[in-house]
């Protein structure tokens, strides 16, 4: 059994047609989720070459969070040990 601690977030992410320069403000375009976390991406990797994980971590009560639990519960992680925190 493998045991991860570490993050688990979900990525916010905004297109742009450039980089902004320092104090820069640019236009965004489109905007994508993905799930992420040093912790879970670890952890998934691990779940993909046949291991037992399980993820000691914290989420929030919210959709993503929600979203986060399931993901990882799909790649056969075991979850058991994410607290879920409403705190901001």
């Amino acid at each position: 059994m493998i045991i991860v601690v570490g993050s688990v977030n979900m990525d916010l992410v905004i297109h742009t047609n450039k980089i902004p320069k320092i104090g820069e403000t640019v236009i965004g375009h489109g905007f994508t989720t993905s799930p992420g976390g040093k912790g879970a991406n670890q952890a998934v990797a691990a779940a993909r070459l046949n291991s037992d994980v399980s993820v000691i971590g914290c989420v929030g009560e919210d959709k993503f969070g929600q979203t986060l639990l399931e993901g990882l519960r799909s790649e056969g992680i075991l979850i058991e040990g994410i607290e879920h925190s409403s705190e901001k």
